[in-house]
C-alpha cells in the first residue's frame, strides 16, 4: 500500500513555512515509529532558514491508509511567531493533502500494435493498390497515429512509431502539468478551522541560540578558573 501526501504552507507567511518544516519532521518521526517506509519525493525550502514551503512524501506499509488519513486536513499550530516576536497572531495554519500517483507511461515494445492499411489521397495508382500506410496504436491508452508519407511500409512503420512516442510524451507532459496544477490548488485551498491536529509551542520547541552562547561562556569561565588554580 502506498499513499502520497503533500505538506504545504500555502500562501501563508514565513511562520507557516516554519510550521510546515516542523510538521514534516513530525510526520516522518511518527511514520518511523509505526514501521512505515517514507520517501521524500519533493521538498521546496522557504525563504527563512530551516523552513519548508511544500514537501511531498510517499508512505508505504500495511497501516499507510490509517496513518495518512489521520494527517490529511488542516494542521494548526498555536504559538508565538518565530520571526516576529511582537506579532499578535498566535494561530497558524498549514495543510496536508493527498496526491494521486501519476500513471506509469513508459512504453514497451509489446504495447504498440501495428496495422497495415491502404493510403488515401494523392499519389496515383500505387497508393490505391498497396497497403503501405501504417496505423500504430498504444494499446494501454488507446492513443493511435497513422503514417502514410512513404510508399515504403517499413518507412511508414518507423514514422508511425516516432509519432506515437511523441504523442505519448505530449500526453505525459499534459498529465504532469495537470498534476502540478492540482498541487498549486492545494496551496490555495487551506481551510482555517476544524484542524485534524493541533500543536502548541512546547511541541515545536526551538533551541535558542542564546543557550549555546551561554554554554560557551561558561566553558571559557571554567577554563580560566582552571588556569589560575
Amino acid at each position: 500500500m502506498e499513499r502520497i501526501i503533500q505538506i504545504t504552507a500555502g500562501r501563508g507567511p514565513a511562520e507557516c513555512t516554519w510550521v510546515a518544516a516542523q510538521v514534516l519532521k513530525k510526520v516522518l518521526e511518527e511514520a518511523q515509529d509505526q514501521n512505515l517506509e517514507t520517501i521524500l519525493l519533493q521538498r521546496e525550502a522557504g525563504e527563512e532558514n530551516g523552513t519548508v514551503e511544500t514537501a511531498s512524501i510517499a508512505v508505504k506499509g500495511k497501516k499507510a491508509d490509517e496513518f495518512v488519513n489521520s494527517w490529511i486536513g488542516t494542521i494548526q499550530w498555536i504559538g508565538q511567531s518565530q520571526f516576529r516576536k511582537m506579532h499578535k497572531r498566535k494561530n497558524w495554519f498549514i495543510g496536508i493533502f493527498e496526491i494521486e500517483p501519476q500513471k506509469n507511461t513508459s512504453v514497451l515494445e509489446n504495447d504498440i500494435q501495428y496495422q497495415a492499411m491502404r493510403s488515401s489521397g494523392a499519389g496515383g495508382q500505387h497508393v490505391n493498390k498497396v497497403s503501405s500506410a501504417i496505423r500504430a496504436t498504444h494499446v494501454p491508452t488507446g492513443i493511435a497515429v497513422v503514417a502514410m508519407d512513404s510508399r515504403s511500409q517499413h518507412q511508414n512503420k518507423k514514422l508511425a512509431t516516432e509519432r506515437l512516442l511523441k504523442k505519448l510524451e505530449d500526453e505525459k507532459l499534459a498529465q504532469l502539468k495537470n498534476h502540478v496544477g492540482k498541487q498549486w490548488e492545494n496551496q490555495l485551498n487551506i481551510v482555517r478551522g476544524n484542524p485534524v491536529r493541533v500543536f502548541t509551542g512546547s511541541d515545536f520547541k526551538k533551541n535558542k541560540v542564546e543557550k549555546s552562547y551561554k554554554g560557551t561562556r561558561q566553558k571559557l569561565k571554567n577554563d580560566l578558573r582552571n588556569e589560575h588554580n
